[in-house]
């Protein structure tokens, strides 16, 4: 089977169309015929999140909770599976793939018997199809044509990709697809995989490959992928795994941080308008969404704690592996018997204080965000250009006792650029192009840790959310423009000796341990950690970022 690029021009007439919902919407039927999937006889295009609620419950998918949000399981993946992603090695990505354990090559014949094996397989399938979008900013708008065989996946596309306009659908060209079929199952003995669910990304044919996993999610990371290799290396655009908001007066504050350190919480702040929670461009004079909705974590979610996103469970969203109270339809948010990794999909606009549309100015200030289980890193502190590009390099945090099997102490987290499975150029390719963004901006940077102090986990306390918090805003309005600072001995971040709304003994995190000298010992433990995962980076980093490394 021949797959070319242009097979996928929109070539029907507008009387040769599949009909969704009669009078409403129509996809010309060529555009699948000419896609590869010829016999499909019933096809549901464009449908609304009402619509496609109620075909899933009608199908036994999944239910409505008490506040009338669909909730689903996603089956035997309840996240994303990054050993099984790969990438399609051609004369595209040969030379510019940073090839490693996410970037996994994989020979094109494996992707067109893939291809075309799971088209096959949709012949015999309901689709539902939506025409979508990423990126905020016109000029790097990307067209992406989402093909599902259930009904919630599709709802989950529309919450969380951007939105046409109906006019924008009448001659919409697609520059990406997603074919997604959880039921399809790779033969790993033939089809060139590890097992039998896989995501396989097609730079040249443009093309994103789903199978074996119900888990929503390998969508958005599949384009977020896509968008961290056009964006920084055909735009020189910085992409980045982080979340946005903006002030009243228009300055934006960038968030990074892995899973668990309030990436999501900390920029859903009701004085500030959300940009968006997850994953965001940073152009010249810009830094806009690549999304049209957001994906949280539900886990422990509580209306007093997280307002904005408890609210956001209601009709339209899409609620993942969550379970309910015995004997109601109230979801049990505290529960992790399916997964720890619950989730809610749901529309931008759902956020009360959301930017419409999600572009936000040059940013004034980059918060880094860990989750120091270890109770070493201070609760703030500002950081040089040169550590801002190491600790970005680095994207630290600890997992603490009992988030994973066999895991009985703190455990150090390392992602590069905080989003290492998303990445297929090498790190310091985007660690070098943010350097370069805060030198000629004059951004202000960061590091905020919301983990331990006093101790390690076990042995210390969380650092309190309202602390936190008065930290961001504190360095948000300038109030830690003009105190004085102390570096950190082994880190050499530069720790405020105050700052308003938080008791100044907690700022230096020795002197919350009741043995410094442990402190001391355990800093330098750390530090090693940081060098010893620096290692993989050194060669192709600048002197500026290798000389930012701990000092032990």
């Amino acid at each position: 089977m021949v797959i070319s690029p242009t097979a996928f021009t929109f070539t029907a007439s507008k009387n040769d169309c599949y009909m969704s919902v009669p009078g409403i919407l129509t996809l010309p039927k060529n555009v699948l015929i000419n896609l590869g999937i010829r016999s499909a006889e019933n096809i549901h295009y464009q449908l609304s999140p009402q619509e496609l609620t109620e075909q899933t419950i009608e199908r036994n998918e999944g239910v409505l909770n008490d506040t009338g949000a669909l909730v689903i399981k996603t089956g035997e993946f309840t996240g994303r599976s990054p050993k099984d992603k790969f990438i399609v090695k051609d004369a595209i990505t040969s030379d510019t793939v940073h090839w490693n354990e996410f970037n996994i090559p994989i020979d094109t014949k494996y992707f067109d018997q893939l291809y075309k094996k799971m088209l096959d397989h949709l012949e015999s399938k309901e689709i539902w199809v939506r025409d979508c979008q990423a990126c905020a900013d016109p000029e790097y708008k990307l067209n992406i044509r989402v093909i599902n065989e259930n009904p919630w996946s599709n709802l989950f596309a529309y919450n969380m990709f951007l939105r046409p306009q109906e006019d924008e659908l009448e001659n919409f060209k697609p520059d990406w697809h997603i074919i997604q079929a959880p039921s399809f199952k790779a033969d790993a003995a033939t089809d060139g995989t590890r097992q039998h669910n896989f995501a396989v990304v097609n730079f040249t044919k443009r093309i994103i490959l789903i199978g074996g996993s119900g888990y929503t999610g390998e969508m958005k990371k599949g384009i977020f992928t896509i968008l961290n290799f056009i964006l920084p290396h055909d735009k020189h655009v910085l992409s980045m795994h982080c979340s946005a908001n903006m002030g009243n007066d228009g300055d934006t504050a960038i968030f990074f941080g892995l899973s668990g350190t309030g990436k999501t919480t900390l920029s859903t702040d009701p004085e500030r308008h959300l940009i968006g929670d997850d994953e965001h461009g940073w152009t010249e004079n810009t830094v806009f969404n690549f999304e049209g909705g957001c994906y949280a974590k539900t886990i422990d979610l509580t209306e007093e704690k997280e307002p904005e996103i408890f609210h956001a469970i209601r009709p339209g969203a899409l609620v993942e592996n969550t379970t309910f109270f015995e004997g109601t339809n109230k979801i049990d948010f505290s529960n992790k018997k399916i997964t720890e990794n619950t989730r809610v999909s749901y529309p931008l606009h759902f956020i009360s204080n959301a930017l419409e549309p999600s572009i936000g100015k040059t940013p004034q200030n980059i918060f880094f965000l860990t989750a120091d289980a270890y109770g070493i890193l201070p609760p703030v502190s500002k950081l040089s250009t040169g550590h801002a590009m190491y600790q970005f390099v680095c994207g630290y945090t600890a997992k603490v006792a009992g988030t994973e099997a066999g895991v009985t102490e703190p455990k150090a987290t390392f992602s590069a650029c905080f989003g290492a499975p998303f990445l297929p150029l090498h790190p310091v390719q985007y660690a070098e192009l943010l350097g370069k963004k805060i030198r000629t901006h004059k951004v202000k940077v960061w590091m905020i840790n919301t983990g331990w102090t006093g101790g390690a986990y076990g042995v210390g306390k969380r650092i309190k959310l309202d602390y936190t918090r008065a930290m961001i805003t504190a360095a948000l309005d300038g109030q830690l423009d003009s105190v004085e600072y102390e570096p950190h001995p082994v880190f050499g971040f530069m720790i405020p000796k105050e700052c308003p709304e938080v008791p100044s003994e907690i700022l230096n995190p020795r002197n919350t341990w009741a043995d410094k000298a442990d402190y001391d010992i355990k800093a330098k433990e750390l530090a090693k950690q940081f060098i010893k995962n620096f290692e993989k980076y050194a060669s192709g980093a600048s002197g500026e970022t290798a000389s930012a490394a701990p000092k032990v």
